[in-house]
């Protein structure tokens, strides 16, 4: 069975749990309920496991706090001995309007801690990553208290529903393959 791994960014604790930074961990918890599977506190993160249409895909929250993320997915990439081309990263991103979702291949961290870390880690920077606009509103030097500022109400509103695209583009990476998802999602 051909394996993946789902790694979600955000940060742990009930703080964090409602944060723009935290729509990671977010989208694989929707994942998870849909797949009625349960997240099991393993070594350097939460991990559940389900099967879509004959794929394994291990699902990850990393426990390291997101400027760590680097260390929690190269532990399970070399645990799981899952190649390169068979993770994909989900996480935040203010250079993307709310609601944007954005699956790369390759490219820099722009300024992301998390992606920081992970490109550090895995010494590349061609891996499959999925970026989900969280917009910018926000003033000159309040970055930070933006990303771990929780969503506003029309956010929470509209949120459900980029959730599901999000759970539904990770499930057509392990079927249907990058290039065939990057034409069918990038941008809706």
């Amino acid at each position: 069975m051909k394996k993946f791994l789902i790694v979600g960014l955000g940060n742990i604790g009930s703080e964090y749990q409602n944060t723009r930074h935290n729509i990671g961990f977010r989208v694989l918890d929707r994942l998870a309920e849909e797949e009625s599977v349960n997240f099991e506190t393993v070594k350097l993160g939460d991990k559940c496991i389900c099967s879509v249409k004959g794929r394994k895909l291990i699902l990850l929250k990393p426990s390291t706090y997101m400027n760590l993320s680097g260390k929690s997915v190269k532990y399970w990439m070399d645990k799981e001995k899952i190649p390169l081309e068979n993770v994909l990263i989900i996480t935040d991103d203010i250079n993307l309007p709310f609601g944007t979702i954005r699956l790369k291949t390759r490219g820099s961290d722009g300024g992301h801690n998390g992606l920081k870390d992970i490109q550090a880690r895995l010494n590349t920077v061609q891996y499959n990553r999925v970026r989900l606009g969280i917009g910018s509103e926000f003033s000159r030097g309040k970055q930070i208290d933006y990303v771990l500022g929780e969503w506003d109400e029309e956010e929470n509103k509209a949120l459900p529903e980029r959730l599901e695209k999000a759970c539904e583009l990770i499930r057509s990476f392990a079927t249907a393959g990058v290039q065939h998802t990057m034409n069918a999602f990038n941008g809706k």
